[in-house]
């Protein structure tokens, strides 16, 4: 994981440098204090589930090796541990659950324009 991080923190460091358009992080990004102090002050949006929404999604059953003994338990120990850093860099929250992509984009587009309002 430490290897996966670091790797991880270029390429965010490096998108956030170069991309003008929306960039989806992945959920252990945030616990970097570096990217968290780039994401400070942009239109960040956590967009939020539960995890039976989780389960839904990804089956909790695939080669993720976070979830690999007790899925459920360890993703609500993940949570528990980063909700509090997405919440800090977030302009806004959406939640996701039983919404459609589109519904989701829609969503998030909605929120920011009231925050921006």
């Amino acid at each position: 994981e430490p290897y996966f991080r670091a790797v991880e923190k270029r390429a965010v460091h490096q998108a956030l440098a170069e991309h003008d358009g929306v960039l989806a992080l992945g959920g252990g990004a945030i616990l970097d204090p570096d990217t968290r102090a780039l994401l400070a002050g942009r239109p960040v949006v956590y967009l939020s589930m539960d995890v039976e929404e989780a389960t839904r999604r990804t089956g909790l059953n695939v080669a993720r090796p976070l979830l690999a003994v007790n899925p459920r338990k360890q993703w609500r120990e993940l949570m528990d541990a980063r909700r509090h850093l997405y919440e800090e860099v977030a302009r806004a929250v959406v939640a996701t659950d039983v919404r459609t992509p589109e519904e989701v984009a829609q969503a998030v587009l909605d929120v920011l324009e009231l925050k921006e309002a």
